[in-house]
């Protein structure tokens, strides 16, 4: 009970403990609150492995304390109501409002198959974990990008065939989890409005938000999203956020000029309406194909716009549960490619694989580890390959392969669904986030 008083009073002061006034909006308050908690939580599960019971009942306690706030938004509707004399009249009645009766109980599910999917490593025995200090030969399996985490330890002959089988299934369960999670975001994120103080901050046109270079890649005549993300410099975090927020930035600009929602001559056509209408299209794919392809993203400066400027407790709680959904799935299947990259090395330097047959099931099952799930690009027939060119490759892109034509990627095979993953669909039986068009 203290700690609940002590949570609600600093929402209600808008984290302002002086109590001038000067604290944030609700729904930020809300937002910061979801957002803290997930990282005190799980900020430090840099491992596989079951989360403390102490650490998982106090994250359902405290996001049932916070999603309470939801059981009263609500909106009216009609209904019907029988009179003593036995006639039908239509009232209206009160219910939870339509977005959060759908996506609070699809968020909740998504939040226990992760956590679920976390316990069910507590029996592994096939992988450990072992500190830096203690880790004499520093070469089985740890990527360099991630040297704050324990390094991963399999077996000299790397996993078994049944522990890296079931491996990849958690893997793609998790991916699903990550996908729906990041729909949802993306789907809130949509329907908040965006800021004057945004608005106000653009540039004149979409070419000088763009720069000159990323302006003449989306205005190609035949243009190929893949081709384009693979002549951009995305070498670092800052670098693919830098383009995300250009991105962002001249998609706003084209959909104002069409709409004419602003009728400042700064604001002018020079550019046909149908090439400004395919223009923005391109960058929307350029931007799905950004988030699928670096999901650990920090928010954007249009995001972070959005959510300072927000006043819908509802939309701001929505957006705060599937973010750190989406950064807790992120993390956990990065975490498992960890175990299958060391796998992967163990194989190679394995002694007996110089006695295995190239077809065998174990080799088999290496490469469908070792390669990505199906992402969106996958089902939209976007191929993106892992490989950047130079500088000297977006020469010849602009000077133009006009036969060149986007290949539609093969039809993948069926994969044995797990439970967690047959959950999922039930989910978005009743559920499905609608895309941004």
């Amino acid at each position: 009970m203290e700690q609940m008083k002590e949570r609600f009073s600093k929402l209600l002061l808008g984290e302002d403990m002086s109590g001038g006034g000067k604290g944030v909006p609700s729904a930020l308050a809300l937002s910061n609150a979801v957002t803290n908690l997930a990282a005190s939580v799980f900020g430090e599960q840099v491992k596989l492995g079951p989360m403390a019971p102490e650490t998982k009942a106090r994250w359902r306690k405290e996001m049932d304390w916070l999603l309470s706030v939801t059981d009263h938004i609500v909106e009216f509707v009609p209904s019907q109501q029988k009179t003593k004399n036995g006639t039908n009249m239509e009232i209206m009645v009160t219910r939870q409002r339509s977005d959060l009766l759908v996506n609070i109980p699809g968020l909740r599910k998504l939040d226990t198959m992760l956590i679920e999917t976390l316990d069910g490593f507590g029996q592994e025995k096939e992988f450990w974990y072992v500190s830096k200090d203690d880790d004499q030969e520093n070469e089985n399996g740890q990527r360099d990008d991630k040297w704050w985490h324990p390094t991963v330890k399999v077996p000299v002959n790397g996993l078994s065939e049944m522990s890296r089988r079931w491996l990849q299934c958690q893997k793609e369960s998790v991916n699903q989890v990550l996908k729906a999670a990041m729909a949802i975001n993306a789907e809130v994120l949509s329907e908040i409005e965006i800021p004057e103080s945004y608005i106000d901050s653009l540039p004149r046109n979409g070419r000088a938000s763009l720069g000159d270079l990323i302006y003449k890649g989306i205005t190609v005549d035949h243009f190929d999203p893949s081709q384009f993300l693979l002549t951009m410099d995305l070498s670092t975090e800052h670098k693919v956020l830098d383009l995300k927020n250009r991105i962002e930035a001249s998609i706003v600009i084209w959909k104002r000029k069409m709409h004419q929602k602003d009728g400042r001559s700064s604001w002018g056509s020079g550019v046909s309406l149908e090439k400004r209408e395919l223009f923005e299209e391109r960058a929307e794919t350029i931007l799905i194909l950004l988030k699928q392809r670096y999901p650990g993203l920090p928010q954007s400066s249009l995001d972070i716009s959005k959510l300072q400027d927000n006043r819908d407790v509802g939309h701001a709680i929505l957006e705060s549960y599937s973010r750190i959904l989406e950064s807790l799935a992120f993390n956990v299947m990065s975490r498992i490619e960890d175990v299958l990259h060391a796998d992967s090395l163990a194989q190679t330097s394995s002694p007996q694989k110089s006695e295995t047959s190239p077809s065998s099931s174990d080799e088999d099952a290496l490469r469908v580890s070792s390669s990505d799930t199906p992402t969106l690009s996958d089902f939209m027939g976007w191929g993106i390959a892992s490989r950047r060119r130079s500088s000297t490759d977006l020469e010849i892109y602009f000077k133009g392969d006009n036969d060149k034509k986007l290949a539609k990627p093969p039809v993948s095979s069926t994969q044995k669904k797990s439970p967690n993953l047959e959950k999922l669909e039930s989910l978005s039986g009743n559920r499905s986030p609608k895309g941004r068009d």
